[in-house]
């Protein structure tokens, strides 16, 4: 039988006797409001889960659908966030990488080999090995992609229902026109994260608010001077 091309690589590690790898992943690293989600999964090696793919290819249903597959047929999944908090006193990287390694050590039981989508996940007791474009390469991440990206968008959904004035349900927190035309509006809420100043936005945000942030917020890039 001719093995799914997503999963020659784990497959390959389970013959090298790595017995549960998993795949992790995360979503909303560009967004302005909302978290980070970050999923880890350890695929059955005996439970195929057709159409299982790079989470931002999949339609909202599939994605749904695939979801509940997953977690039903999974050896183990966990997922983990990094608020807005977190990412504004870190950085989203550092905050990103953070909820990989939450997500990653609540596995259980717990992994021997874990793949992740481009990066290396820091202070890991196992073996683990950066992928390019893993979530179009391996089945474990794409499954961790998905998990990570409903469990994201349902949080959104929440969101939206507390506070609808900036159209969550829509963009998810990502910088549409709309999503940009409401901060202007109404400015930050408790969802935004402080330390993401698109350039549209610099001239309309309160001048001695920015540069309080930046005064707490070094490892930001300085704004751009105004003529």
């Amino acid at each position: 039988m001719r093995v799914p091309a997503m999963r020659t690589l784990e497959n390959a590690l389970r013959r090298a006797g790595f017995a549960r790898v998993a795949g992790v992943d995360e979503v909303g690293r560009g967004c302005l409001a909302g978290p980070v989600i970050a999923a880890a999964v350890v695929l059955h090696p005996d439970r195929h889960i057709p159409g299982l793919c790079d989470s931002k290819l999949v339609p909202a249903v599939e994605r749904e659908r695939l979801h509940e597959r997953i977690l039903l047929t999974a050896v183990a999944w966990a997922v983990a966030s990094a608020d807005p908090t977190e990412i504004d006193r870190l950085n989203i990287h550092q905050a990103s990488l953070g909820a990989m390694q939450r997500a990653i050590l609540a596995l259980a039981p717990a992994p021997d080999m874990v793949l992740v989508d481009a990066f290396r996940v820091p202070d890991l007791p196992m073996a683990q090995r950066g992928v390019k474009h893993g979530d179009r390469r391996c089945s474990a991440i794409a499954a961790a992609s998905i998990v990570a990206k409903v469990t994201r968008d349902r949080l959104m959904l929440e969101l939206h229902g507390r506070d609808p004035r900036y159209g969550f349900d829509r963009h998810k927190g990502y910088a549409t026109a709309d999503h940009l035309d409401a901060v202007v509006r109404f400015g930050y809420s408790d969802a935004h994260r402080r330390s993401f100043r698109p350039q549209r936005l610099f001239d309309t945000i309160d001048e001695s608010s920015v540069q309080g942030q930046e005064a707490n917020d070094p490892g930001q890039p300085p704004r751009p001077p105004t003529s």
